[in-house]
């Protein structure tokens, strides 16, 4: 219920001030704009260009290719008549391909137009999956390049077995582990990442390891009994530390182009573990956002330069292409879906399945777009700042 003042005037200087508190946060959140529409670009580019570049391979002529939605801001028009366009709206893009509609869904004089041999629902089902399928795929190429490019220029990322942070009641805390610790060996088996503490302490549930580790320039010994937990089935290890020190090591080309293919697998498998997760109820759903997250996020990578903005574009890139492979229909992963089951059944599934598809998959992705804005409204405080004003 609504505060109630004995003078209109103390209203106005309490309003005033809550405006006053409110646009602090969102003049960041402007000055992010750029850097959201830097990232989203590259990504929609990329993403869009697949879907372009193998609609020429195969054959089908591609009408419109543009970023962003809505009335052009500049457009052209190349030599094969793709008219090329930047609009206002920069929250997505697309390719049109010509006669991408199904032939039951546009007029006899639109068909009259279409040129045979060059419309995309003239080609065989792997033309039109292959043509789908390299929107996703050029986001992982581009995710392997981008980290390749880190790695070449800056070196490759190695997380040390440093203590960064002890968990309270962990294993860790119980051994006496103190942040800054160095973990030199367990059980006589060196120790030269943490990726290599986490899989010795990993396969290893519920057991008591002698462990060497280096505090203050000197080595000592230290028993660690683990935890144990359930993960997938089976018992796994657990010692309650977080990884603090990172070392950036030289690399060749070819170990940097290996690294940006082994990056981005271990990027889709945390997004695929944590998408379970979320599934299981064992991990909440509040870092699950949308639109303003990325644009806050991207001003806050930009601000720590080239880097990490490149590094956050490529983790973007990862999760673009997963998203977009999901058999939910509108995405490309339903398009698959669907042509999937053309090719084992030898013709398209019937006109009404395929429409209840698609209002099925418009309905789901409407509810998590919504979803993911209230995520993104709460972390941004906007709900505090309404029940402040109000309460």
């Amino acid at each position: 219920m609504l505060k109630a003042f004995s003078n209109p005037a103390d209203f106005v200087v309490v309003l005033i001030q809550r405006l006053v508190d409110l646009v602090g946060p969102f003049s960041t959140f402007l000055r992010s704009a750029a850097a959201f529409v830097v990232v989203l670009g590259v990504l929609v580019f990329v993403h869009e260009f697949g879907h372009y570049l193998a609609a020429r391979w195969r054959g089908v002529r591609v009408e419109a290719f543009s970023i962003g939605f809505g009335r052009a801001i500049t457009s052209w028009t190349d030599r094969r008549g793709t008219v090329w366009k930047l609009s206002w709206l920069p929250l997505g893009g697309y390719v049109k391909l010509h006669g991408q509609e199904r032939p039951q869904d546009v007029p006899d004089e639109v068909r009259a137009k279409w040129v045979p041999g060059e419309t995309f629902h003239d080609k065989p089902v792997l033309s039109r999956a292959i043509i789908v399928a390299a929107g996703p795929i050029a986001n992982f190429v581009l995710a392997m390049v981008a980290f390749a490019v880190l790695f070449i220029a800056i070196g490759q990322p190695v997380t040390l077995p440093v203590v960064g942070d002890v968990l309270p009641n962990s294993a860790a805390a119980r051994a006496g582990l103190m942040v800054n610790d160095r973990i030199v060996s367990i059980g006589g088996q060196t120790i030269a990442t943490f990726e290599d503490l986490q899989h010795i302490i990993t396969i290893h549930p519920a057991e008591t390891l002698s462990m060497t580790i280096k505090r203050d320039g000197a080595d000592r010994q230290v028993a660690v009994t683990t935890d144990a937990r359930e993960s997938g089935g089976q018992q796994v290890g657990l010692l309650g530390v977080r990884g603090g020190a990172v070392e950036y090591r030289p690399v060749s080309v070819p170990g940097a182009l290996w690294g940006g293919v082994r990056q981005t697998w271990l990027i889709t498998e945390e997004t695929f573990s944590g998408l379970a997760q979320m599934i299981g109820g064992t991990r909440g759903t509040d870092d699950l956002g949308g639109p303003l997250r990325i644009a806050q996020l991207s001003g806050q990578v930009a601000q720590l330069g080239v880097a990490s903005l490149i590094s956050f574009i490529a983790v973007l890139s990862v999760n673009l292409g997963l998203i977009n492979l999901f058999p939910v229909p509108v995405l490309d992963g339903g398009h698959l879906l669907f042509y999937l089951a053309e090719a084992l059944r030898g013709r398209p599934l019937p006109q009404r399945a395929q429409e209840y598809g698609f209002r099925a998959g418009l309905a789901f992705l409407a509810c998590l777009f919504v979803f993911a804005t209230w995520n993104d409204l709460t972390h941004l405080g906007l709900f505090r700042w309404v029940a402040g004003l109000i309460g």
